[in-house]
């Protein structure tokens, strides 16, 4: 387990994580809908994750919700890199009814992200134009590049659940141990 805190005028954030956990999780972001996305990523994933943020919600959800992006990718950096003994590569397609969201992964050290979600508006009271600041805070700071793309589907909340629940099993995926890979890379070194 590791743990990483992050203060700002805007938010006083804590996670702690384990990338070898089963999936348990205790969400308080301050942010309803977040909350619900994290503890599916937790789930999926089976990271043990556990969130704490006060931020300016009062304002709006934006500092919050990035700025746990970027915590939670810091850490998820500290716990995989220099990778070893890890497959690497994730890739997972996850369905809810009508829809379906793929997410391909590299722990490449290397940010990038692929971003094709059709969401607009809320849903509650959640901006949904915060899904992609969260994704580009996480994936820039775990430094891994990251696919999310939707293939299908109608329902804001059904996407953005897809999207996170494929982020996690793709994850899942890559930081899966494989002793036999050593250093997943033909460069010895990621």
């Amino acid at each position: 387990m590791i743990s990483k805190t992050r203060k700002t005028k805007e938010t006083d954030i804590t996670i702690t994580l384990d990338i070898n956990g089963k999936g348990k999780s205790n969400i308080e972001s301050g942010v309803g809908f977040l909350d619900h996305m994290l503890e599916s990523f937790s789930k999926h994933s089976l990271i043990d994750l556990n969130v704490t943020c006060h931020g300016d919600t009062h304002i709006d959800d934006h500092h919050s919700v990035e700025d746990i992006g970027i915590v939670l990718g810091s850490l998820l950096a500290d716990a995989i890199y220099p990778i070893k003994n890890m497959e690497r590569f994730g890739s997972a397609n996850v369905v809810m009814d009508e829809t379906c969201v793929s997410c391909d992964l590299d722990l490449s050290n290397r940010p990038f992200l692929v971003y094709e979600l059709e969401v607009t508006g809320k849903v509650g009271q959640f901006d949904t134009e915060l899904v992609e600041e969260f994704f580009r805070a996480f994936v820039l700071n775990a430094r891994i590049s990251a696919h999310i793309i939707q293939l299908r589907g109608k329902n804001k909340h059904h996407i953005i659940e897809a999207a996170f629940k494929s982020l996690a099993v793709a994850i899942r995926r890559a930081i899966a141990k494989n002793d036999r890979v050593g250093v997943p890379s033909t460069k010895d070194v990621l």
